[in-house]
């Protein structure tokens, strides 16, 4: 991907976003509810498929050399959270909402699909990981069940809703400004 400067810019602009919204939150028990996934949405429509994907994988990899841009800091060892698939989730959720949307970013039901594929691909990632992290790393012995409820139904309504702002806003900032995706 030969990447030119405004590309760079923008994909930096989206890591930045990306690290204020995860501080930008609800405290729920277990997954907080952020704005990290409203900024992960927007790159992948404004930005496309690679490039908002990127913006992610950066985001993700200045917390992991130590930059607290996490909702509970950063580091090496916060692969070891619960949450930290979300994390890993929303690199492969701006890809495939900006896959979607690269096809029509201006139709508000392409891009509400796409952030919902989004949303989905998320919670494949994330739910399983909290799983996981909470009974074999942690020990807490929680039933699959209940990692399905923290991890997903508490949040869903809330990331819905989410979806439905990041389209809208998606939406209209494509319409009036034009960014090359390919």
């Amino acid at each position: 991907m030969n990447l030119k400067v405004s590309d760079k810019v923008l994909i930096s602009v989206f890591a930045a976003l990306t690290a204020v919204g995860a501080f930008i939150r609800i405290p729920i028990p277990f997954v907080p509810f952020t704005l990290q996934f409203f900024f992960c949405s927007i790159s992948g429509i404004l930005l496309g498929a690679k490039k908002g994907a990127l913006s992610q994988i950066i985001y993700v990899s200045i917390g992991l050399i130590g930059l607290p841009v996490f909702t509970k800091g950063g580091g090496p060892q916060y692969i070891l959270e619960p949450t930290f698939g979300y994390l890993v989730g929303l690199i492969f959720s701006a890809y495939i909402i900006g896959k979607i949307a690269e096809k029509n970013k201006k139709d508000l039901k392409n891009v509400f699909l796409a952030n919902i594929a989004g949303i989905i691909v998320i919670y494949l990632i994330g739910v399983p990981y909290f799983y996981f992290i909470n009974n074999f790393y942690l020990g807490t012995n929680m039933p699959i069940n209940l990692a399905i409820y923290y991890g997903c139904f508490i949040t869903l309504p809330g990331d819905i809703i989410k979806s439905l702002i990041t389209t809208v806003v998606g939406v209209n900032i494509a319409s009036k400004i034009n960014i090359r995706v390919a």
